[in-house]
């Protein structure tokens, strides 16, 4: 992948359906993130879906037409490929390439897809912001696209530790899974459960006052959770916290 490292450069967000369907304030904070680096932010409009949630069950034609589209999309632009999602990201990285294998725009898209915390960390360079929200108590959970696909190891993390007002806990069997696992949370609705109880057991034990992610479907299934069981420990995107709206 292309080293952006301390570079302004013109961005390209490749929102997520999540996102742009349930919960745009991470999106709005994914910019405003961004442009406080120096970036100049782009949205191709024309984006869709990157074809996980077919793919995941099974859909193979239908993902490639999907993703077919997305990567044409894209690979009309300009400069990294921006995500807030793990998930998302793992999918162009990885899989649309092995569903378009005859077209070399899949593999070109795939080398500037950028999670966002792993491009503002390792490619910007960025250790601290100046964030200007109210003082939080958080704990942060790893979801496992993020972590064991793309690799992620600590980016998160060292952008809330080098935010203003971020008090971080940390949280007992943060790599484990929340439970949602997309699909298997319906396949499989019993298991899911037994593993998000463990979760959110764990996040309640860290005495923050928000279980934070870099996935919006992660922190939908655990939020979801939460509310059920009548706690008022808040789950948020790590972009909205360190935009200061957490």
């Amino acid at each position: 992948m292309g080293d952006y490292r301390r570079i302004v450069s013109r961005v390209q967000l490749f929102v997520t359906c999540l996102v742009d369907g349930f919960f745009p304030d991470v999106g709005r904070a994914t910019v405003r993130l961004l442009e406080a680096q120096g970036c100049e932010v782009e949205f191709p409009v024309d984006q869709t879906c990157c074809g996980q949630p077919a793919f995941n069950a099974g859909y193979r034609d239908q993902a490639r037409s999907i993703a077919a589209h997305t990567v044409a999309v894209l690979d009309e632009t300009e400069g990294p490929i921006v995500v807030p999602s793990g998930s998302c990201a793992d999918m162009l990285v990885h899989h649309v390439p092995d569903l378009l294998p005859d077209d070399p725009a899949a593999r070109r898209v795939a080398d500037r897809v950028r999670e966002l915390t792993a491009f503002l960390v390792d490619d910007l360079g960025v250790e601290s912001l100046g964030r200007s929200g109210p003082d939080v108590c958080v704990t942060y959970h790893r979801s496992c696209h993020g972590l064991r696909n793309l690799g992620l190891s600590g980016q998160a993390e060292t952008l809330l530790d080098g935010a203003g007002g971020v008090d971080r806990r940390e949280l007992q069997g943060t790599e484990e899974c929340c439970g949602f696992g997309g699909l298997f949370s319906i396949e499989m609705p019993e298991v899911s459960v037994a593993i998000l109880e463990q979760k959110i057991e764990n996040i309640e034990a860290s005495g923050a006052d928000v279980v934070v992610g870099g996935d919006v479907s992660c922190l939908m299934h655990i939020g979801g959770g939460l509310h059920r069981k009548g706690s008022p420990i808040a789950a948020r995107h790590v972009a909205e916290v360190l935009a200061g709206e957490s």
